[in-house]
């Protein structure tokens, strides 16, 4: 009987987490029209996260995952298993009051990085959070000579719930290439990672006084 109870309990709990969370989930290709600006590229070439690993699975020697995220993102937050991580922009702790969080520098390196990685007949699937970025990376890739380059439109994590009664309104839970099941790790290869190459002044080391010399007792 519990376990009946049990099973009962984890269906519909699968039901409401799919009827609130996942709503379309996985549409099929967007259009351009469907897409807001910020997503829309100048090649025009679109795939949602789950078309984006069939299309990887179908040529995995001429398909190329980039996902454009900080390090920070790609460690943290997981990544695609076969991704390779080229940001488009590094994280810097410098805050920016007007739009209320911390500062992004650019990485001047990021088509010259994509070069060395890519022969000119890949096609590339280009993936950040959401969208976004990925957009912009699409863009300047295709500036720099790159045809077959899709922008991945729901990205790594998705776009955000916006149902005030949803118990998941504002998180990113609505697709996406984690919300999709599709492979994932939190496993780093930093083989496969472009880091950047001044992170800026080590911190200085510090010397612990001798002791003697107004050092703090040692608390056992």
């Amino acid at each position: 009987m519990k376990n009946r109870w049990l099973s009962w309990l984890y269906a519909a709990l699968l039901a409401v987490l799919t009827a609130t969370a996942a709503p379309g989930q996985d549409p099929g290709t967007p259009s351009a029209g469907q897409l807001p600006k910020e997503k829309q590229t100048t090649p025009g070439l679109y795939v949602t996260a789950r078309e984006a690993y069939e299309k990887w699975r179908a040529a995995p020697d001429k398909v190329k995952v980039l996902d454009v995220r900080t390090p920070e993102e790609f460690i943290l937050i997981g990544h695609a298993a076969m991704a390779w991580n080229i940001p488009l922009a590094f994280q810097t702790f410098e805050w920016d009051s007007a739009r209320k969080h911390f500062a992004m520098k650019p990485n001047p390196d990021f088509v010259a990085q994509v070069k060395e990685l890519s022969a000119p007949g890949d096609t590339l699937l280009v993936m950040c959070r959401s969208g976004n970025r990925s957009a912009r990376a699409v863009n300047l890739l295709a500036a720099a000579g790159f045809q077959d380059v899709w922008n991945v439109t729901d990205g790594m994590e998705g776009d955000l719930v916006d149902d005030p009664a949803s118990v998941f309104h504002g998180q990113r839970m609505k697709n996406g290439w984690k919300n999709s099941g599709l492979p994932s790790t939190y496993q780093v290869d930093p083989g496969r990672m472009r880091l950047p190459k001044h992170p800026g002044p080590e911190a200085e080391a510090v010397t612990p006084p001798a002791a003697g010399a107004g050092a703090e007792p040692t608390q056992k």
